[in-house]
């Protein structure tokens, strides 16, 4: 997954002239689990995003259980993008967090190849509704635990609590991290991948 590095400087040319194929990937996940953090660590551009300043209006809806030192938030979506290769680039879209944004989600939801599902161990039940609603739009995805410092969980216990089917690939990062999330990228691909071999599997097995 080589990425290009950006150069102020340089000649900007149209995103839609520089790929065939754009493929959409949707990170998605509770409130302050790092979603904005994960674009900006991958991204080859310079993020496209939309926080703002959080302030006393907000305290009401928005939990900051956890997070108070949490100062900024994200109110519609954050786009970065990284070249694959010559002919394909990989769109990656960071979703809101807060209740309050969730009717975005089905509208980030369409034309998603997948998605990463980014937790904070510390606060599992915020993640309950995105993967729900992936299951209800049969997107598939990967789960990452983002790590926050908080008490270590063993895998299964992180399964039982997020009631995670085996066959979604569970994974540990560090959102800050370039090299950890292109990882959990890498995984959301070959995990697409093997879906899509199932598919072609079960379809040759149904052939007379």
């Amino acid at each position: 997954m080589d990425s290009a590095t950006s150069d102020p400087g340089a000649p900007r040319q149209a995103l839609s002239s520089t790929a065939d194929n754009g493929l959409k990937i949707v990170i998605v996940g509770g409130f302050g689990v790092g979603k904005t953090t994960m674009v900006r660590s991958v991204s080859e551009i310079r993020p496209l995003n939309t926080e703002e300043t959080m302030t006393q209006a907000g305290e009401a809806v928005d939990h900051t259980d956890g997070i108070a030192a949490k100062t900024s938030t994200t109110v519609a979506f954050d786009f970065g993008r990284i070249t694959l290769d010559a002919r394909n680039v990989l769109y990656l879209f960071g979703a809101p967090g807060q209740e309050r944004f969730w009717f975005l989600w089905d509208r980030l939801f369409s034309g998603t190849l997948g998605a990463v599902v980014l937790v904070d161990t510390r606060r599992l039940a915020d993640s309950w509704y995105a993967i729900d609603r992936l299951e209800h739009h049969g997107t598939p995805f990967v789960v990452a635990c983002n790590d926050f410092g908080g008490p270590a969980h063993t895998p299964d216990e992180i399964r039982a609590a997020l009631d995670l089917p085996a066959e979604v690939p569970l994974l540990f990062c560090d959102a800050r991290s370039r090299d950890s999330s292109k990882q959990v990228l890498i995984s959301l691909v070959e995990h697409l991948q093997h879906l899509q071999y199932l598919q072609h599997r079960q379809s040759l097995q149904a052939l007379p």
